[in-house]
């Protein structure tokens, strides 16, 4: 019997390779986790950026307790099974007024892993509508061929390369994934998807959180780092991440840095040029 998800939402998700929502935090919880970020990007002056944003629950123990919510990994268990690792965490915030958009992409197209079945949870730490800019998906081409990109480093891309699918999409058959606050959408890491410009007057604060099953591997980098967040790792295919004892730990910062470098090497393998930091 599913833990979390109910069966239609499980088909759906196989077939079309989304599901959203999903609720996860209640307000007074969405409320307590934005606060510990803008706390933290008010003390130091900026909002959270660079190596920060990757691999964050590293440095910040409430994202580590993020991944490893029960809502959230009852609902992966139901889709992949019950020994799960968490490969990364990754902010997504578009600031108030921002022209900041991802590009279609597919992350399996870049990430180096041998994961057909990792389940992206996109969280939401505020509303992600479609005046903030949600994500938009491709229904269904999570069961295609990985489609061929292009990298173009456009100002306003959040991502890395600026990659983005080199052949026409069909804008007409996308569906938008907008959320509340507390909310979070699954999908699959072939799945195409994209999003716009924040045009609100909110910040959109989204936490992504990337789950593979432990038989995974990474094929393209020489050594990575995954979180093993519930059941067992009988592979040993990842450096399993150490938590932070609390934010901004002395003893989780080394493997920090170590471990944002080696998918910083994985996402620009091939690229033209580089970036110094996610």
């Amino acid at each position: 019997m599913p833990k979390h998800l109910k069966e239609d939402a499980i088909a759906q998700y196989n077939r079309d390779g989304y599901y959203y929502p999903v609720r996860i935090l209640d307000e007074e919880q969405v409320a307590y986790n934005r606060g510990l970020l803008e706390r933290f990007e008010t003390d130091q002056g900026q909002p959270i950026g660079g190596a920060q944003r990757n691999k964050s629950h590293l440095i910040f123990r409430w994202v580590d307790d993020l991944m490893r919510n029960d809502r959230i990994l009852d609902s992966v268990e139901d889709l992949i099974g019950p020994d799960l690792l968490c490969w990364n965490t990754l902010f997504w915030i578009k600031e108030a007024g921002s022209q900041s958009f991802v590009s279609w992409h597919q992350d399996l197209r870049y990430w180096g892993l041998d994961a057909n079945d990792l389940v992206t949870v996109w969280l939401a730490l505020s509303p992600a509508s479609l005046k903030s800019g949600c994500m938009r998906v491709l229904p269904g081409s999570h069961k295609e061929e990985l489609m061929p990109h292009q990298d173009e480093y456009k100002t306003d891309n959040l991502l890395t390369r600026g990659q983005e699918i080199s052949v026409d999409v069909d804008e007409s058959i996308a569906v938008d994934m907008p959320l509340l606050a507390g909310e979070a959408s699954l999908h699959n890491g072939r799945l195409a998807h994209a999003s716009q410009a924040n045009l609100s007057n909110d910040r959109r604060i989204g936490l992504s959180l990337h789950y593979i099953p432990t038989h995974a591997k990474q094929v393209v980098g020489e050594w990575d780092s995954a979180a093993l967040v519930r059941g067992e790792d009988r592979y040993g295919h990842f450096s399993l991440a150490p938590r932070p004892s609390k934010d901004l730990d002395p003893a989780t910062a080394s493997f920090h840095e170590k471990a944002t470098g080696a998918v910083r090497d994985v996402l620009f393998k091939d690229a033209e040029k580089t970036r110094p930091t996610l």
